[in-house]
């Protein structure tokens, strides 16, 4: 019988093709180097080119963009380049925002050009059969026509001949001068052209597209924004039972990454104690004393689009009296601001306001001397908030004080970090504190992206007390209860 199936299968696994045995697969496709409809259906549905983003957006992004440029000049956008940690071990590879925003490519190596005559033109990389063993498939030529739209493809060999004269025949070209790479910077038609000063920053005309997001992107951050919620959600059921930097670190990571995010937006930063008094402290690497506040900042990427959220809480389950005035300003202050995010308001407003906020109610706790010295800069260096897309600070040629649109997604995100070198009251040293919403700008007014993750001091004392790991048996489908 077992022979019998044997031969069954071969005979069903194989089809006879011009008198010759071949294999038969009803999944073959063209493996282009990263996920397409016909390789990962359950990532990319038909029509588009990355996950949610369809071939038709990302030709009117290059639409807009020449657009933008002016007449008979050129824009050049190169592929991140992919960074080494050791001699063989690359460092885990992400695109460069706007390559993948023009483009749609996931994958180092490429270069393209867009210009009003040809429209988009891609270089890409040529895979030897060495890297194909090593590495595995990656786009080329027939894949920049086919799957990513190009009007014209090349050979990443042939930019020494044709973007020479596609420079030469225009009167002003654009980069981005932090991507830029040997493959068209040391041509000497680009090299003349910056000498004569005709080469200029083309972030200034690919952030103002990015600015404003589409619904397609949108729904893409409030995924993005919906997985970390959950995974700190989880975080800090688990921090009570384990309060460790490192350990809290790992399993934000781990709930993002179960739930489908690629990566982390950045380091994950777990300040215990003094430590949430290091803005960017990213060590992660000491344990949480009892009775010490938490500040989690924390965020992931979901196929090109990224969440940035903090909470601050402690592990112990309860806030002091002192810690709780503290943070009680700065909820306050998150809630202020937050009134303020309208269509017509700039971040330079918010945080004008946040800032006479917080001075007046420092002065009130007691954090000012009684002398009239004014430590707010000290302890509070930061912006109330950054605009927020592909990348974590987003669109950062656009300025804080545009007036904001519908469609813009931005951060407000109080803070106080009060080191243990500061010169005031010796009761607040050590505390560091930050509460951060991703809230969009909405026709009416706003929606906040992170509402559902609790920020309110009863609501982590009930979730540390009532719901964390191994406090009992009450079932974690009852948080929701615990914080309505």
């Amino acid at each position: 019988m077992q022979i019998f199936a044997r031969k069954l299968l071969q005979r069903i696994s194989r089809k006879q093709v011009n008198g010759r045995q071949r294999a038969y697969s009803t999944t073959r496709f063209l493996d282009v180097g990263q996920p397409t409809p016909a390789s990962h259906p359950q990532l990319v549905k038909e029509g588009e080119i990355t996950p949610g983003i369809s071939a038709e957006e990302y030709i009117s992004r290059r639409k807009r963009l020449l657009e933008l440029l002016p007449k008979n000049s050129v824009a050049i956008l190169a592929a991140a380049p992919e960074k080494m940690m050791t001699d063989v071990v690359p460092y885990p590879y992400r695109q460069d925002a706007d390559y993948l925003y023009i483009t749609g490519c996931q994958q180092p190596g490429g270069v393209a050009v867009l210009n009003h005559e040809c429209g988009l033109s891609m270089f890409m990389p040529e895979t030897s059969a060495h890297d194909v063993i090593w590495k595995g498939q990656t786009a080329g030529v027939d894949a920049a026509l086919e799957t990513f739209k190009a009007d014209k493809a090349y050979p990443i060999s042939k930019i020494h001949k044709i973007l020479p004269d596609m420079i030469g025949r225009s009167s002003r070209l654009f980069h981005n001068r932090e991507t830029g790479v040997k493959a068209y910077v040391d041509l000497e038609a680009f090299r003349r052209a910056d000498s004569y000063d005709m080469v200029s920053n083309l972030s200034k005309f690919t952030h103002e597209l990015r600015w404003v997001k589409s619904s397609a992107e949108l729904k893409l951050m409030r995924e993005s924004a919906s997985i970390a919620c959950q995974a700190l959600l989880q975080t800090m059921l688990h921090s009570k039972t384990h309060p460790f930097e490192g350990l809290l670190s790992a399993k934000f990571e781990y709930e993002c990454r179960m739930r489908g995010a690629q990566r982390m937006t950045f380091h994950p930063v777990v300040g215990g104690g003094p430590n949430a008094a290091v803005i960017h402290y990213s060590r992660n690497d000491q344990k949480i004393n009892n009775g010490d506040l938490v500040l989690m900042d924390v965020g992931c990427e979901l196929h090109g689009y990224v969440s940035d959220l903090t909470r601050t809480w402690p592990p112990c389950g309860s806030f002091s009296s002192l810690q709780e005035e503290l943070y009680d300003l700065i909820l306050q202050t998150n809630k202020e601001c937050l009134k303020l995010c309208k269509p017509g308001t700039s971040l330079l407003q918010i945080h004008n306001y946040s800032v006479g906020m917080l001075r007046k109610g420092l002065k009130e706790i007691g954090i000012v001397n009684s002398n009239g010295t004014d430590p707010y800069n000290e302890l509070n260096p930061t912006s109330i908030g950054h605009y927020l897309g592909m990348d974590v600070h987003d669109s950062s040629e656009v300025s804080y004080d545009r007036p904001l649109e519908p469609g813009v997604v931005i951060t407000i995100e109080p803070g106080i970090y009060i080191p243990p070198s500061f010169s005031g009251p010796e009761r607040f040293r050590g505390i560091g504190i930050r509460i951060e919403d991703e809230v969009l700008i909405t026709e009416t007014g706003h929606e906040v992206l992170t509402g559902s993750l609790p920020k309110e001091t009863k609501h982590l004392e009930s979730l540390l007390n009532n719901f964390s790991y191994g406090m009992g048996t009450e079932s974690h489908s009852n948080v929701k209860a615990a914080i309505s």
